[in-house]
């Protein structure tokens, strides 16, 4: 019995400082792009009626952590982002300098738009958990 209650404790131990390391350490990540591929094949499939949804209408950016929009074009036809036209095989990388929202013109998407919104750098804390814990959820369900 006691073996076990000090077990329960040391697991309780690990999970409250990986909790607290989680909510505490400062935001660092190996690359401050955001990378969002337009598949091959995506406008042959809108053209014969399928309703392609590559790229979510929104995407979200952290100003300071992942503020570089990367856009990479594998699909054989050119795709229009906003003012800019990215021809098949090649990518356009957009830094966001502030925290804002913008919406662009977009032919990747049915509606035609999409909007980036760059969120402030989470406060340390319960803000910063879940912005971490949110990031994990997003990598294991994409």
């Amino acid at each position: 019995m006691k073996t076990l209650r000090a077990l329960l404790l040391i697991i309780a131990g690990a999970v409250c400082a990986a909790a607290a390391w989680g909510a505490l350490a400062p935001i660092k990540l190996a690359s401050r792009d955001e990378l969002f591929e337009i598949p091959a094949g995506t406008y042959a499939r809108r053209m014969a009626g399928d309703k392609v949804e590559i790229l979510p209408a929104e995407i979200h950016l952290t100003h300071g952590a992942n503020d570089v929009l990367l856009l990479r074009n594998l699909d054989n036809v050119p795709q229009i982002f906003g003012p800019v036209l990215i021809m098949p095989g090649q990518s356009f990388r957009l830094p966001f300098e502030t925290v804002s929202v913008n919406d662009f013109a977009c032919t990747a998407h049915a509606s035609g738009q999409m909007r980036v919104i760059v969120d402030d750098m989470p406060a340390a804390g319960w803000p910063r958990l879940q912005w971490r814990a949110a990031r994990v959820w997003k990598k294991m369900h994409s």
